[in-house]
């Protein structure tokens, strides 16, 4: 059967409508499987410290200088730096240089130190008394080095404070 050249031109233009509106047969056109795309990820990392610390027990004091140890430990972001502070405690009187453990009224004085040697006063004052880091995201102990002075004869019975610890970043 011969087509007029009308004809051929027409179905030739029907085609390629058909073809632009991508309606051609799936063997015409090769399609890749499969689709794929991309979208972005995003996150602000904030700087960030957690602190926590054990007991500081002397245990018994007989009169004689009496020493233990304390471990604060540091859990900040990576390269974040740091500064660790320790309070007065809670009795009233009570300073860095001579903190004081209460039972009732009576008063024990001890001091912290942020050496083995005890002569590096640990207190709360921002770049004067306070210990430095440089987080690394893992948790970092720092020894606080207790002492009860000789010669304190106090009433007998327990003695007890709270040291809050303040870090700053």
């Amino acid at each position: 059967m011969k087509f007029f050249n009308p004809l051929k031109t027409a179905l030739l233009s029907a085609f390629l409508g058909f073809a632009a509106l991508g309606l051609t047969p799936a063997s015409a056109v090769a399609q890749a499987d499969p689709a794929t795309t991309t979208f972005g990820v995003s996150a602000t990392v904030l700087k960030d410290c957690i602190v926590s610390a054990t007991a500081l027990a002397f245990g018994n004091y007989t009169g004689a200088v009496n020493t233990n140890t304390s471990t604060i430990t540091v859990t900040c972001t990576n390269s974040t730096t740091y500064s660790v502070g320790l309070g007065v405690g809670l009795a009233t009187g009570a300073t860095v240089t001579t903190r004081q453990m209460q039972n009732g009224a009576a008063l024990l004085n001890y001091g912290l130190y942020s050496n083995g040697t005890w002569t590096t006063n640990w207190g709360n004052t921002l770049a004067t008394n306070w210990v430095t880091g440089t987080g690394n995201g893992a948790a970092q102990n720092i020894t606080v080095y207790g002492q009860i002075p000789a010669a304190q004869y106090v009433t007998p019975g327990s003695y007890a404070d709270t040291i809050a610890v303040t870090v700053t970043y």
